[in-house]
């Protein structure tokens, strides 16, 4: 059977606009839409299926965009019952590196001292997972690696301790992407703070750079948009002698990139075509200049040509571009995207692109190949989930089987 009235975004919508006194003519009217199209959201027949819409909505009903998507999804296949039982020993070593890094006293160590390389070793094997988008697994190793770095910087001093540092501010990046996927959006700020509070200890202006991108990061899942352009903006005025001088360092074009991209997306969502474009022109040239086979995953941004293609796709998407979106990085395979988070993304929008462009049996298509090589990913994804809700409601004939498979594993019924 398909989900209770409570459980769909229409109902949440519905909620909203009541506590804000308006009528669904008043609501629609703000969102250029009409009336029975409003109605048609409220009753579950019209799914939401892009963030500059339920942005709008969440703006002009002052309500949290994450409560509107009903997240985080407590999906039971898949690991999912798996990652969100590490959620709350996360949120506990998170809430100690705050502390540690502010200095507060009479802290003491909860266990004993571990080697270096081997938090290291875990570091990496969590960054993998990341990228590998093993949700389920990133959200098991994490919570010992944070612990773990927390003895180290109330046990450590010098250059071991500013070790620990760089370690930690990753592995708190690690858990905002995590955090983010998963649902917890004010736990991925927390995240985002220790990483920053950490990369302020180390004064090293790329891990701020790195650290400032994250930020972007969490504010862009909780529709903060204009807090997410200013802090990429600050990042890049600080980048630019970096980026500028003669012979840039590669990192300081790479971060430059990664943050235009974080602009693009900021200005998509808010219907800003022109300005989203005009980041995605800038990202791309860095792109270029940093030759078709970069990629960063040192940053964990992935920054590359295929990456810029990546966001693009969301991007055209949001603007109601989507052939566009899929074509503005010309001669690119995505395949060749060392990430599988990244690659997923971008199938993700690809699958939404298609179903903009009236292509359901592609849309179909794409989004199961996307689901069969990182599923948790896809079955939590807030978009993906709205595009399989849309598509259940229409009906796409030829390809019948796969999307009841999309259906079941999502939970959409029960």
């Amino acid at each position: 059977m398909p989900l209770s009235t409570d459980e769909h975004i229409g109902a949440r919508v519905r909620i909203a606009r009541n506590a804000a006194g308006l009528t669904q003519r008043e609501l629609a009217d703000f969102l250029e839409r009409t009336e029975s199209w409003m109605a048609n959201v409220e009753s579950g027949r019209q799914p939401l299926d892009r963030y500059s819409l339920i942005t709008a909505i969440a703006d002009v009903t002052d309500v949290d965009v994450v409560w509107l998507l009903g997240q985080p999804y407590r999906l039971q296949r898949n690991g999912g019952s798996l990652a969100h039982a590490h959620i709350p020993a996360l949120r506990t070593g998170l809430r100690r590196a705050g502390l540690i890094l502010s200095g507060h006293p009479g802290l003491a160590p909860q266990g004993m001292p571990v080697d270096m390389d081997d938090l290291r070793n875990r570091s990496k094997a969590a960054n993998q997972a990341r990228q590998g988008a093993d949700l389920p697994r990133v959200a098991t190793l994490l919570p010992g690696i944070v612990e773990d770095l927390n003895t180290a910087l109330l046990m450590q001093e010098g250059p071991v301790r500013g070790g620990a540092l760089r370690l930690l501010a990753d592995a708190a990046r690690t858990a905002r992407m995590c955090l983010n996927q998963l649902g917890y959006p004010d736990l991925a700020w927390v995240a985002a703070e220790v990483a920053a509070g950490a990369a302020t200890q180390l004064d090293d202006p790329l891990v701020k750079a790195a650290v400032a991108w994250d930020r972007c990061g969490a504010l862009l899942h909780q529709a903060s948009l204009s807090e997410a352009l200013a802090v990429a903006d600050a990042a890049l005025g600080d980048l630019e002698p970096l980026a500028t001088a003669a012979r840039p360092q590669e990192e300081a074009l790479s971060l430059r990139g990664a943050l235009m991209l974080r602009c693009a997306i900021a200005h998509a969502r808010g219907s800003q075509t022109d300005d989203a474009w005009a980041r995605i022109k800038a990202a791309l040239e860095d792109a270029n200049r940093l030759g078709p086979q970069f990629y960063d995953l040192d940053n964990h941004t992935v920054f590359g040509r295929g990456v810029v293609a990546v966001h693009a796709a969301e991007a055209g998407v949001e603007v109601d571009q989507p052939d566009h979106g899929l074509n503005v990085v010309p001669k690119v395979n995505i395949d060749e995207v060392p990430s599988k988070e990244r690659r997923t993304h971008y199938q993700v929008d690809k699958a939404r692109a298609y179903r903009r462009m009236g292509q359901l049996p592609a849309a179909v298509v794409t989004l199961k190949k996307a689901a069969a090589g990182a599923p948790y990913y896809v079955y939590a994804d807030p978009m993906a989930r709205a595009l399989v809700s849309d598509l259940a409601q229409k009906g796409v004939p030829s390809q019948a089987s796969a999307l009841s498979s999309l259906i079941r594993n999502m939970e959409l019924v029960r």
